[in-house]
């Protein structure tokens, strides 16, 4: 089986000013446009970044819990109530079906 490269790789479009500042960089060193100063990101990029914040900025846990959960083992006293593992278990269940549907 011969494999035919018809395709050459995809590129991103390059503008006249970044041309024409790569060309200046090539002779002097230096560019005239940085390549941040023409980047533009999409709302979908700064709804990322803004939850990504939030996200640094929250606490995974609770401390105070886990302690408390960590005192309770060790004490012996730490019951599992069987009907929330349950229905947590289940809920999971649900969820992962309805993504899987989607």
């Amino acid at each position: 089986m011969k494999i035919n490269d018809s395709k050459t790789p995809a590129s991103l479009p390059v503008g006249d000013s970044q041309t024409t500042a790569g060309k200046r960089a090539d002779k002097t060193g230096t560019s005239a446009v940085s390549p941040a100063a023409t980047l533009k990101s999409s709302p979908m990029s700064a709804q990322i970044q803004a939850l990504q914040s939030a996200m640094a900025s929250s606490e995974v846990f609770d401390a105070n819990k886990v302690e408390a959960i960590k005192l309770a083992i060790a004490d012996g006293k730490f019951q599992i109530d069987s009907r929330k593992v349950t229905a947590g278990l289940l809920e999971t269940v649900k969820d992962l079906l309805q993504t899987r549907k989607n």
